[in-house]
């Protein structure tokens, strides 16, 4: 199997980009290198240094200006995460932080700063998150994020998904995951047997920002899961340069929708340190819905939304 190209030198040469945005790249990537799986090269048009999936994977020079409001922290999630990587924001629901590892690094990332090192989460480590749920009689949904969760594998998974179903008062298990978008061969049977073999309800939660993103291969997976009974759901992301046009999102949606995929939230960027370029303003933000509310029907139209600390919900802007 091929690997995952790390070098933006690679990666530039590969798509016939010039040795300056390599170089630009490299002297960019801070903390979080460059990680591209193959299956998200073979989808960047060659010679396109503007095209939108490349974009979102290769960094540039932007990431390293200082901009006020933008934060390492911009959800305040260090002060809501307990040292068990359990994260419990909003009502009846809680986030497990299941893995510090992704597939692919996305440049906007609003955890790319996180410090997943002190967490005691992780595959064999589950006792103190699982007390954690068990104590809270409120929790009646978990859900499995990251990093990605399915990078982990599916016995450790499988395990998990048992340990938490004998908790009487969990209902649903939740997968945020951006593995059968970039890696669409991680869906596997002995995936679809886990998540159809729990008593919870299971639901996943894909993230795709561009049509470009969905192939052939990743439409199969995404049948595998629908057609195995499993909800699957779209969030994306609002990126300047990547998907800020009505024409762009319109047909991201009917991809969606035409695949079985509800396409549920669009987020604002949060507003994390290195990602500001990628900001797009809410009242454009507001306008793009809008038209996409004139162009589709209402079930294939994602909702706007914003997450701000301390707030009980996200915050629904339109």
């Amino acid at each position: 199997m091929a690997q995952a190209i790390r070098s933006p030198v690679e990666l530039c040469a590969r798509l016939g980009l010039p040795a300056t945005l390599a170089e630009e790249a490299q002297a960019a990537a801070g903390d979080l290198p460059l990680l591209v799986p193959p299956g998200w090269l073979e989808r960047i048009r060659p010679g396109d240094a503007e095209d939108p999936l490349l974009r979102q994977v290769l960094p540039r020079a932007e990431e390293c200006r200082v901009v006020d409001g933008f934060s390492a922290d911009p959800l305040a999630e260090a002060a809501a995460t307990c040292p068990a990587g359990v994260l419990k924001k909003y009502e009846g629901r809680a986030l497990l932080l299941t893995a510090a590892a992704c597939a692919i690094h996305c440049r906007f990332c609003f955890r790319r700063h996180f410090l997943y090192g002190r967490l005691a989460a992780g595959a064999g480590q589950w006792g103190p998150a699982l007390r954690a749920i068990a104590a809270d009689a409120s929790i009646r949904e978990v859900i499995l994020s990251g990093g990605d969760p399915l990078v982990l594998d599916d016995a450790e998974l499988a395990e998990l998904a048992r340990a938490l179903a004998e908790i009487g008062h969990v209902e649903r298990l939740r997968v945020h995951t951006r593995l059968p978008i970039v890696v669409p061969q991680r869906v596997t049977d002995g995936l679809l047997a886990w998540l159809r073999g729990t008593r919870l309800t299971p639901i996943v939660v894909v993230h795709v920002n561009h049509p470009a993103e969905i192939d052939d291969q990743v439409a199969a997976a995404l049948a595998k899961l629908i057609d195995a009974g499993i909800p699957v759901l779209n969030q994306s992301v609002l990126l300047a340069g990547v998907n800020d046009r009505a024409e762009v999102l319109e047909e991201l949606c009917q991809r969606l929708v035409g695949l079985r995929v509800m396409p549920y939230y669009l987020h604002r960027l949060d507003r994390v340190a290195g990602a500001a370029h990628f900001e797009v303003p809410e009242e454009a933000g507001v306008r793009l819905i809008e038209s996409l509310r004139d162009r589709l029907p209402g079930y294939a139209v994602p909702r706007l939304v914003r997450e701000t600390p301390g707030r009980a919900a996200k915050e629904r802007l339109a």
